[in-house]
């Protein structure tokens, strides 16, 4: 029996699934230490399960967990109530499980600033967990991730296309390049799951047509998307928003912050998890779909190596089946990776296709 949303009604569901995926992400990847302070934070809207598998991980590694358990706020990345805010910034790692996640706001700034190894998995379920951890080869991800890197590192001019109507060109100039999936070496700098690097283009070389087809968060109300959304961009700014259904809902939602930040566009993500080939509608698996590309709009962290600003919020949108070229190199083909290193990666991790 196959399921749309992964959130099924009984507890032994892949529960050893869920257990292997417990212990890859918190022994592997957070490389959590016996004696030190974790800490996973679960809103009502999302899995208490993978909460409670992670918790038991943590423990059975030596460490001293503590599950935060709280309603779900109405906006992702607002600050949380006094408790939960001061456990997570003193934690050594923290696992933010929430739906409406913590990302972003004063006390993930406290946390950074703390040392706190962080991961934001907004959403995480048990079906998320088993694909893009419990059943997926971690370390041969990373070591795409790594390459991915160098040749973005070697890149300046990045154009991309897709069929839903992308067109859009930038120079990354001598921008930093983080590679979001590595594991969790460096304190006070957070991870995001494997299979995602991340540049930040210089802001106001980016012009053109991006196209949002794949996923869409937040609002909440979106996810998956059934609409194209059409953002025209002029010198990394938002200018327009077109379309039908969710592009008119999303327009509505970036006009009700009234914070010019909010149409700024911020980094640059190619997915490559080859645990997901598909839209789900759990952004941060979504992110990282197989040859897709990722663009946040909104708050730029500092630790992606562009310019940093504040807004009220920050929102993520999946480009599908893009073409890519970095300089003169077409990296990518409609979604199919046209380089020959990064089709040997492809190969050794038995991606559908190569």
């Amino acid at each position: 029996m196959e399921f749309n949303i992964g959130i099924e009604m009984r507890d032994e569901y892949k529960s050893l699934e869920l257990a292997k995926g417990a212990i890859t992400l918190m022994r592997d990847v957070m490389l959590v230490q016996p004696g030190e302070n974790v800490v996973v934070n679960v809103d009502t809207a999302a899995d208490l399960r993978v909460a409670q598998a992670l918790v038991r991980a943590a423990y059975v590694i030596g460490a001293a967990p503590v599950l935060l358990q709280h309603p779900m706020q109405k906006q992702a990345y607002n600050q949380p109530t006094a408790p939960v805010a001061a456990a997570v910034a003193a934690a050594d790692v923290w696992i933010d499980l929430a739906y409406n996640c913590l990302m972003h706001t004063d006390c993930f700034r406290a946390a950074m600033d703390f040392g706190t190894r962080y991961t934001c998995l907004t959403g995480m379920d048990v079906e998320m967990l088993v694909n893009t951890l419990g059943n997926v080869d971690v370390n041969t991800v990373i070591e795409f991730g790594e390459y991915y890197v160098k040749v973005l590192e070697q890149t300046d001019r990045i154009t991309i296309k897709s069929p839903a109507g992308t067109d859009l060109t930038m120079r990354k100039g001598n921008r930093f390049v983080k590679h979001s999936g590595q594991k969790a070496y460096k304190k006070g700098w957070p991870v995001m799951l494997c299979g995602q690097v991340t540049v930040c283009p210089i802001e106001e070389t980016i012009n053109g047509t991006l196209v949002f087809d794949g996923a869409l968060f937040p609002p909440a109300e979106i996810g998956a998307l059934r609409d194209r959304v059409i953002l025209t961009v002029e010198q990394g700014v938002v200018t327009k928003v077109e379309g039908e259904g969710q592009a008119q809902m999303f327009k509505d939602w970036l006009a009700q912050w009234n914070d010019p930040n909010m149409y700024r566009l911020a980094h640059y993500s190619p997915g490559f998890n080859p645990g997901v080939l598909k839209p789900t509608g759990r952004i941060v698996e979504d992110e990282r779909i197989f040859g897709s590309v990722e663009w946040g709009i909104g708050s730029q962290g500092k630790s992606l190596g562009g310019a940093f600003w504040n807004a009220a919020a920050h929102t993520d949108g999946i480009v599908l089946n893009p073409t890519l070229y970095y300089d003169d190199l077409e990296f990518e083909r409609d979604g199919v990776f046209m380089d020959a290193t990064a089709r040997e990666f492809c190969q050794k991790l038995g991606v559908p296709g190569y």
